[in-house]
């Protein structure tokens, strides 16, 4: 395999296990650093449920009575983040290992 290979493998496979990883997280703080709850107000001037609320809200869209999909989707949206980055960082462990056996 040559030297570019194996560095394509190792950043895809460390891209997906940091987002498996910290992906939900990130999505969380970036939520409250920027977004703003359906009342207007900013999430990051908000605390406890209210702000965590309002953030896993903004994140599936904003609230439903605001037309989105609300926190239920936000909620799904925090679960399928680890699902993504794992997939990414199998697909690059499968590529790696076609291009190692390929003749």
């Amino acid at each position: 395999m040559k030297k570019s290979e194996t560095i394509k493998t190792a950043a895809t496979i460390g891209t997906g296990t940091g987002i498996a990883l910290g992906g939900s997280s990130a999505a969380m703080g970036l939520a409250t650093a920027v977004g703003t709850a359906s009342t207007g107000t900013a999430i990051s001037s908000l605390s406890g449920a209210a702000a965590t609320s309002a953030a896993t809200a903004w994140l599936g869209g904003g609230a439903l009575a605001a037309g989105g999909g609300g926190v239920a989707a936000g909620t799904a949206v925090l679960a399928a983040i680890p699902v993504v980055g794992a997939g990414i960082a199998v697909a690059g462990a499968i590529y790696g290992a076609y291009k190692f056996f390929k003749k």
